[in-house]
């Protein structure tokens, strides 16, 4: 016979419930988010992807189960590991790069870091965004043509 597990009564364990409640609503947020996120493990060497939204997945086109499990710099990096370990050594800090999607196109993004810390202060993640630069590229490429013609004798 099959036992059903009840979640647990919020007066039977408060901080248990407390953090599953944080974790749903965290889950939920995370979610809802319209900009591409991604959360990378920090204890392991690979620093595999854990999670991805559906904001990461319609931008890249990687499904969640295509891209966990996978170094950030093999699915969006062209197996640049040097670009990879240059953006972690700075939590923090924003980059203007290339990535590339599933489908072999680039993708001009700004790419955010946050490094996540452990109660006991050991680095476990890194949470990665990315904001779309297509259009402010496409316009920069513009502006140059229109200056080269307006230069032209």
């Amino acid at each position: 016979m099959a036992s059903v597990i009840k979640p647990a009564k919020p007066e039977a364990a408060p901080a248990l419930y407390r953090l599953l409640s944080d974790s749903a609503l965290s889950r939920a947020a995370l979610g809802a988010c319209g900009v591409p996120l991604a959360i990378l493990d920090a204890r392991i060497p690979a620093r595999s992807l854990t999670y991805v939204n559906p904001a990461f997945e319609s931008f890249f086109g990687y499904r969640a189960g295509d891209a966990l499990g996978h170094p950030l710099a093999k699915l969006l990096f062209r197996n640049d590991e040097p670009l990879v370990h240059r953006l972690l050594a700075e939590p923090g800090s924003r980059w203007k790069l290339r990535a590339w999607a599933k489908d072999g196109a680039a993708r001009h993004v700004d790419v955010s870091l946050g490094a996540v810390h452990s109660a006991a202060g050991e680095l476990t993640h890194w949470v990665v965004a990315f904001s779309d630069r297509s259009e402010i590229e496409k316009l920069r490429a513009e502006l140059e043509g229109l200056k080269s013609l307006a230069a032209a004798p």
